[in-house]
């Protein structure tokens, strides 16, 4: 596996490396340097010696620094001088570059190919909102757009003429980073479904869930009739979709109207009065209880993970502690 190391002026390195980790789970052969204010040259590269000696494999190592020609990036650049064919530095370092990485190494074995991957990422990464175009910029997104929505024709058969649900995860936040980084390049989607008849009700709410569609996914929020019609429709038959609700409630009402989902990701349920916690992420009602317990018995499995580096937990434990709790708020 390639070693990352994070480089940076001040405490940027440590935010982020600690961003990261919330994001995509606890990693292995990653670590942080900073240059502090007090501290000169001998001081960061002392420390980037120790973050290499600490990796088990120290064959493949790439740096992301934040600043090219600063002094964590100087530094970086007289270790690779003796490790030019295996090392490599990326600066302008930001947090969907690093996640980008991380990513790449599951499947990349050299600093130099994960190098070259995840510069467009990072560029990608950063973007305005509002969107600000030009008049050009605007007649080419929208011709652009006319073209991929051209209508296919009603009973058409692509692929299979079945949806592959690579995913479906309940998770109060929706699309988020951990969902936008980490399920979606441990899974591969090409489109992410929002299944909510409230949250498509509300234009702010549907367009902040589009705005933050990762790199070459595309992004829907549909209400439950249109996800029935799209599960039936032969024309979806090459999606391989990623669904998100709100709630366990909202997840048995789209499968008992016929959507086929084996199994539910249970990521995170945000507490409110009435609700027990069973874990930092999940709080349960009897509602919900009653959900789970009823998709169970209609063969629907559970995966209890936020991220996808987690230990899944036992859903008949989180079950019994919900109850055990809830009848002692009674």
């Amino acid at each position: 596996m390639v070693g990352i190391i994070l480089a940076s002026h001040g405490g940027f390195a440590e935010g982020i490396h600690q961003s990261a980790e919330m994001i995509f789970g606890p990693q292995d052969e990653f670590e942080s340097c900073i240059l502090k204010p007090d501290e000169g040259p001998d001081d960061i590269k002392r420390k980037l010696n120790e973050a290499v000696a600490s990796f088990d494999d120290q064959t493949e190592i790439l740096f992301l620094v934040d600043l090219f020609g600063g002094t964590p990036f100087n530094q970086a650049a007289s270790l690779v001088a003796d490790h030019k064919d295996k090392w490599a530095i990326v600066s302008g370092m930001n947090l969907p570059l690093v996640i980008e990485a991380l990513s790449q190494r599951f499947t990349v074995e050299t600093a130099k190919e994960i190098a070259q991957a995840i510069v467009p990422v990072g560029n990608e990464g950063i973007k305005i909102y509002p969107e600000v175009v030009s008049a050009s910029e605007t007649k080419e997104k929208t011709l652009a757009d006319n073209k991929k929505s051209a209508k296919i024709p009603e009973g058409t058969v692509l692929g299979d003429g079945k949806i592959e649900y690579v995913l479906a995860r309940v998770d109060t936040r929706l699309l988020h980073g951990q969902v936008a980084t980490g399920w979606t390049h441990t899974t591969h989607p090409n489109r992410i479904i929002v299944v909510s008849d409230k949250v498509r009700q509300d234009k702010l709410r549907t367009n902040m869930i589009k705005q933050a569609a990762p790199n070459g996914v595309k992004v829907s929020v549909a209400p439950l009739k249109n996800m029935v019609k799209a599960n039936n429709d032969p024309r979806f038959g090459e999606t391989r979709a990623l669904v998100l609700f709100e709630t366990v409630e909202d997840a048995l009402a789209t499968i008992k109207a016929g959507v086929d989902i084996k199994e539910i990701n249970l990521g995170s349920s945000a507490y409110k009065e009435g609700k027990v916690n069973v874990t930092k992420a999940l709080s349960f009602d009897q509602t919900d209880v009653d959900a789970i317990k009823e998709l169970q018995n209609m063969g629907v499995k559970f995966d209890v993970r936020g991220v996808p580096s987690d230990q899944p937990a036992n859903i008949d434990d989180l079950i019994r502690s919900a109850e055990k709790k809830l009848a002692e708020k009674k």
